[in-house]
């Protein structure tokens, strides 16, 4: 069976769904995440479990397609739902009072799909969905009623935070990239760790560039029908990520994930970057929230290593590794691409290939990182904080980066080390890990255990060492 096929992972998502229907009462539930993270197909996995399933889609937001357009394909999609002759409805309110009338009996999932792309046009429709919800949809005890778009702001502002639907919302499940370990089912077993790797370098988590993979080739081969084909699923994708999903001029966002390729940076070094390349953005922080809240930035706070207390400084993060992906290796080749005259000759060929594989490991890395606990047996309860750790130079102290760092109610400092090499990595991280050690500022009665996490094997000289409180293997991360 191919991957497109199968469903993989989200157990947890599907466990606290199909226990919604335990309820004596309708539910009305909230799914966003990231366009491709699967928010569609685990609906369309819990609709298996229903005597009746009703999906909705709202229209691409492309030139052309306004609120009539969008009220006219719902008024087609009614028809097609209940095998009812067209009816044309005037407004919102008419047209989802008509859906309403048929889900009052029964067991039914009732699903609005890309509800941001539906009513943003609208200055009545969620005023009308919510009148809907009142007064038809939860009328049905065995009703479920979910709506999703990948515009999280947008249902985090109109929604989420509305005061029309507040005590309406069940739930809220925002769906992040699948744990390593369910990434791994894509491949057959006999394919090595590192293989897998490269593949998940450029397409992390994300399910559906994950289906894409034919395990029967090599990771570069998969990586250059994916990435440098002409017409192939990722070479367009990153225009199409902030069209569909902020649904204004993509420049703003592309400028602020550009400055992030090279590596995390606070708000300040941000805009610095930015207007280097002669922009000037004066909303930037409702563009880092926007796109925090779209799953593909991450906003990572340092904290007081002695009361365990957040500090207001801060960094943010590039997790998505395809947007990388394509700012250093597409993007620039894409007229080439397009024309069909570009074929790398080997992927660690490209510019700063190594570079750039470090921070995709780091990004795995971090966005698994419940799989690290788990391994260095630390329950969530014992954790102070975790987060990567970064400690400004001052008169009287070093600066200092720590990868991750996991702070214990034990007055444990777990300093994680996660390091990307083509080659097993040797003793000389001993003394890496010594230096930052030494210049980290903790507090008397701290004891501090580095960890060390990899990709392609270590020497039997750091093993031999005993220094290190833990090394993980990548593969074990798969196998979590």
């Amino acid at each position: 069976m191919s991957n497109k096929n199968r469903f993989i992972g989200r157990d947890a998502e599907l466990k606290r769904l199909r226990a919604s229907r335990n309820k004596k009462i309708a539910s009305f539930i909230v799914a966003k995440g990231r366009r491709r993270i699967g928010k569609s197909r685990l609906i369309r996995e819990f609709g298996k479990d229903y005597d009746n399933y009703y999906k909705f889609e709202g229209l691409a937001p492309e030139d052309g397609i306004g609120a009539e357009q969008q009220l006219n394909e719902f008024c087609h999609q009614i028809s097609r739902a209940f095998n009812t002759a067209k009816a044309t409805y005037q407004s919102w309110s008419d047209a989802l009072w008509a859906v309403g009338e048929r889900v009052q009996k029964g067991k039914i999932l009732l699903f609005f799909d890309e509800l941001s792309w539906m009513g943003d046009k609208s200055p009545t429709f969620l005023a009308d969905l919510k009148n809907a919800w009142d007064n038809l949809f939860s009328k049905n005890p065995n009703l479920t009623f979910v709506v999703c778009s990948s515009a999280s702001s947008w249902i985090e502002k109109n929604l989420l935070s509305s005061t029309a639907f507040i005590g309406r919302v069940s739930f809220t499940l925002t769906l992040g990239e699948l744990p390593l370990a369910d990434c791994d089912k894509f491949w057959p077993k006999n394919i090595a760790a590192y293989e897998k790797f490269k593949v998940l370098s450029v397409t992390g988590g994300i399910p559906r560039y994950l289906e894409e993979i034919d395990p029967c080739l090599s990771a570069e081969e998969n990586i250059k029908q994916l990435c440098f084909t002409d017409g192939a699923l990722l070479v367009n994708e990153f225009n199409r990520i902030f069209s569909d999903l902020f649904m204004r001029e993509s420049p703003f966002y592309e400028a602020v994930v550009t400055a992030l390729a090279t590596g995390p940076k606070d708000q300040s070094q941000i805009q610095q970057e930015i207007s280097k390349n002669g922009g000037h953005y004066g909303r930037l922080p409702e563009y880092l929230w926007e796109l925090e809240e779209a799953g593909f930035i991450q906003r990572e706070y340092t904290w007081n290593l002695k009361t365990g207390q957040e500090r207001k400084s801060s960094k943010y993060r590039l997790k998505d590794n395809y947007i990388r992906f394509y700012l250093k290796y597409i993007k620039k080749n894409l007229n080439k691409i397009n024309r069909g005259t570009y074929a790398p000759q080997s992927l660690t060929a490209l510019p700063s290939w190594n570079t750039v594989m470090g921070l995709q490991f780091e990004n795995l890395v971090l966005n698994n990182r419940q799989a690290i606990l788990r391994l260095l047996s630390i329950t969530p309860s014992e954790i102070v904080n975790d987060n990567p750790y970064f400690q400004n130079k001052t008169q009287r102290t070093a600066g200092c980066q720590i990868d991750y760092l996991i702070q214990t109610q034990f007055n444990s400092l777990y300093i994680c080390e996660i390091k990307f090499s083509k080659n097993p990595i040797d003793a000389s991280i001993i003394k890496e890990m010594e230096a930052k050690i030494a210049a980290l500022k903790t507090a008397r009665g701290f004891s501090c255990r580095p960890v060390l996490i990899h990709v392609n094997g270590v020497t039997e000289d750091v093993i031999d060492s005993g220094y290190f409180a833990g090394i993980i293997d990548f593969s074990e991360l798969l196998e979590t």
